[in-house]
């Protein structure tokens, strides 16, 4: 029987083996790019404080700022945006501004076992007086009229929370917003009530200049 001829235009076009490998090999490349990008792109969301926090401070989410760092196995270390509950975290050892936030520098809220005291200045602060400094707090109680007792520490390691300018029309010394440990803060009061004649020194070692 004879064959039926093929008519023009009806011929079934077959694809070039090369051109189907281009392609394969084409998106092989973009797959590897991308994989290789992914696997180079090692950093982790973790949370900065944009100023100094000190002690018993409490931060929430929006008083962080959200940064991408490459840390490592050292991410764990630090605190990020996940691990900060709606209700804020407790601030247990001083974070500075700008530093990334040790995920071990806060706690709850019972975390914080230190209570806020005023001490009014008797005259200029030292230098290195300042919101996270570490003061020793010295006092001498009065005997009588411009006589005083040997001063004594009376609280060791306390913390500047911040420095209060005097807002009177008189020209007194700047207060200092000290976080004592609770156990000691029955002491300071009395010390205060009783006009006990009370000094900040930069403890030692503590940036004192």
């Amino acid at each position: 029987m004879p064959e039926r001829p093929t008519r023009p235009g009806r011929e079934r076009r077959r694809m070039d083996p090369r051109l189907l490998l281009g392609l394969v090999l084409v998106g092989a490349s973009t797959i590897g790019v991308w994989a290789v990008v992914e696997a180079l792109d090692d950093t982790t969301e973790v949370l900065v404080a944009p100023a100094t926090v000190t002690v018993g401070s409490r931060l929430t989410l929006a008083d962080l700022r959200v940064e991408s760092v490459r840390l490592g196995a050292l991410a764990d270390g630090y605190l990020a945006p996940g691990d900060v509950p709606e209700g804020g975290v407790v601030v247990t050892r001083t974070v500075r501004g700008g530093e990334l936030v040790p995920a071990a520098s806060v706690g709850d809220a019972g975390a914080a076992e230190v209570a806020t005291v005023v001490v009014p200045s008797r005259g200029p602060l030292a230098r290195g007086i300042a919101p996270g400094a570490i003061v020793d707090v010295w006092a001498a109680g009065e005997l009588e009229r411009g006589r005083y007792e040997p001063p004594a520490v009376l609280v060791s390691g306390a913390e500047v929370a911040a420095v209060l300018e005097s807002e009177g029309m008189v020209a007194d010394g700047p207060s200092v917003e000290l976080l004592v440990p609770r156990a000691k803060t029955a002491a300071v009061l009395e010390a205060l009530a009783s006009g006990d004649a009370i000094d900040l020194v930069p403890a030692s070692g503590a940036g004192a200049g």
